[in-house]
């Protein structure tokens, strides 16, 4: 017997913006159920109610703050809720750091490798020991076309969500459950302005935007591909990153610190 959409629920980290909150956009709309995850409460409520009268589907919501134990310890929970499965998880809350390793606090980068790698290994362990079991599943990474250059550690946890991704992919989707790092390139969200990034860096015609990525990321994963690398442009980009000597990929040199 086939499940309707309508029966289903996904789960989505970083869901009040960007990237999250366009995936929980479209998964609605497909009639998914959607538990929303982020750590602001109050923009939580306002995603779940716009959701819910737009696309007459519940949404839950669950504030956590994904670089502490404790948050972390609460999707978990949520995720292994066999009363409550979870149908499609997506990985992707994520922050970025604009200086480089060395000018950054240790702490910043503590933080940058919680959320990008060990959050999304242990909520994927979560989920996969109610799928595999139930024979069905979805997992979305959200990664990035930086996981085949080499720009520090942005590049170097991405580049792990890849391969994880890859292998996971390859060794579940016999069970039923398929696993897609999705790569994105620079896509027009509130993760650039956070940063404090000037956009102007990058020319306009490398520019995504977030319902693409997204329509883009889901359809690759409904096919089994361990990666999706939206538009034909950044497909062309992540081939010459990772053809290309390393030194020609990892930007300019950086200045030595001043004494």
């Amino acid at each position: 017997m086939t499940t309707r959409a309508n029966e289903l629920t996904a789960l989505i980290t970083g869901a009040t913006a960007g990237i999250g909150a366009e995936f929980a956009r479209q998964l609605a709309e497909a009639g998914h159920h959607v538990v929303l995850v982020a750590r602001d409460e109050r923009r939580l409520k306002e995603k779940a109610e716009e959701l819910e009268r737009d696309f007459s589907i519940s949404a839950e919501v669950l504030p956590a703050d994904l670089t502490t134990d404790v948050g972390v310890s609460a999707v978990a929970d949520r995720l292994r809720d066999a009363e409550r499965p979870i149908d499609v998880l997506v990985n992707n809350a994520g922050l970025g750091l604009l200086k480089s390793f060395e000018r950054n606090e240790l702490e910043e980068e503590r933080r940058h490798l919680r959320l990008h790698v060990q959050t999304p290994m242990e909520l994927c362990h979560a989920a996969l020991e109610v799928m595999l079991p139930r024979g069905r599943g979805r997992i979305i990474n959200v990664a990035s076309v930086a996981a085949f250059a080499n720009r520090g550690t942005y590049s170097a946890a991405k580049a792990w969500q890849v391969t994880f991704s890859r292998w996971a992919n390859l060794n579940y989707a016999k069970s039923g459950v398929q696993v897609t790092a999705v790569c994105p390139g620079f896509t027009h969200t509130e993760f650039h302005d956070r940063m404090g990034m000037d956009k102007s860096v990058a020319p306009r015609f490398l520019w995504l935007t977030a319902e693409r990525v997204v329509r883009e990321g889901l359809d690759d994963n409904a096919k089994g591909k361990g990666i999706s690398i939206p538009t034909k442009r950044y497909k062309v980009v992540s081939f010459f990153a990772r053809v290309l000597p390393a030194k020609l990929t990892s930007g300019p040199p950086r200045r030595p610190l001043e004494p």
